[in-house]
């Protein structure tokens, strides 16, 4: 049997249209999950390095690529302003690191000055999940 190339496109096409929200939805979060920093806290003047520790209730910490019902891995923003899309993958760069795994805590070398963090809990595909499981932000000072 012989396929024309348009057909064939057309109907991978549609298929991977239907595959494409039950592989890239959102995790869901279980009510009442908290995402926080337990260090540094609020306010805090440091020197660098700055030891960040990440504290989580209510779920659980899996590497990234795992998939496995309440849980997530860490993503750490340094210095972001306002939230990266929560409906998709978070990026992967110097302000937005990701402990895929399973790490909860990491040593920052800062330069002086005021700095913010905030966390964000993805999913298996660094999506954050359904409602997004997101920390306060904390501002500190690197002297």
């Amino acid at each position: 049997m012989k396929y024309s190339l348009p057909k064939v496109t057309l109907a991978l096409s549609g298929f991977l249209l239907l595959l494409s929200p039950s592989l890239f939805a959102a995790s869901p979060a279980p009510k009442g999950v908290e995402l926080y920093l337990i260090s540094p806290q609020e306010g805090a003047q440091l020197k660098s390095p700055v030891r960040v520790r990440f504290g989580l209730k209510g779920m659980g910490v899996a590497p990234a690529g795992v998939r496995k019902k309440n849980t997530g891995h860490h993503h750490l923003l340094v210095d972001v302003q306002g939230l990266p899309a929560l409906n998709q993958a978070i990026a992967k760069d110097a302000r937005h690191l990701h402990f895929g795994g399973g790490q909860t805590e990491v040593s920052l070398k800062l330069k002086p000055g005021q700095h913010s963090l905030r966390l964000i809990l993805g999913d298996h595909a660094h999506i954050p999940h359904n409602p997004p499981v997101i920390s306060q932000e904390v501002n500190f000072t690197v002297r």
